[in-house]
Order: C-alpha cells, then structure tokens, then sequence
C-alpha cells in the first residue's frame, strides 16, 4: 500500500512538471547572416529593437557572421512577433522558432 502510495505520488508530480513545461514554451527569435547588411546597421538594429547592450548587439553581429544564425530575443510569441517584424522591416532576416 505505501508502494503503490509513492508511485501515485510520483506521477503527480510528473504531471505537474509536464504541464508546467507546456505552460511556459518560449520561442526564439533567430538572426540569419546576410551579405547586405554591415555590422553597424546590425548593431544598431538590435540595440533598438531587441533592447541588447552595445556589447549584446555585437557579440550577436560576431555570432551570426561567423556561425550564421544566432538567437536574439527569446520569449511567448505574442511578445517577439512584433520585434521580429521590426528586424524584418529594417532588412535584417529573422524568424520566430
């Protein structure tokens, strides 16, 4: 009976765990390395945008140029949709994954 007691117990708190991780799914916004924008445009763009330190927007630029994509925000969708817009309005390439 206390087995079994435990093992109840157990799962509970699996379930609860699990749904927990549901409730709190966090997309990023991933930069994509192009050919067209210089580093400062990036830089900028990040700092205004993505509210980034000078030293975050540049880490980001290095990031990006020599891996290709770097994530730059993180968070619900509803809260990135409207920064990955403004990335792709000033000719950056992003996307929300």
């Amino acid at each position: 009976m206390i087995n079994s007691t435990i093992m109840g117990i157990k799962e509970k708190v699996s379930e609860e765990l699990l749904l927990e991780e549901e409730t709190v799914k966090q997309n990023e916004i991933v930069l994509f390395n192009d050919d067209v924008n210089t580093f400062d445009h990036v830089i900028e763009t990040l700092i205004n945008v993505c509210e980034h330190t000078a030293e975050q927007a540049e880490q980001c630029s290095l990031i990006v140029h020599y891996n290709g994509k770097c994530t730059v925000k993180t968070g619900e969708y509803t809260y990135l949709e409207p920064k990955c817009s403004k990335l792709l309005q000033a000719g950056l390439s992003a996307e929300i994954v």
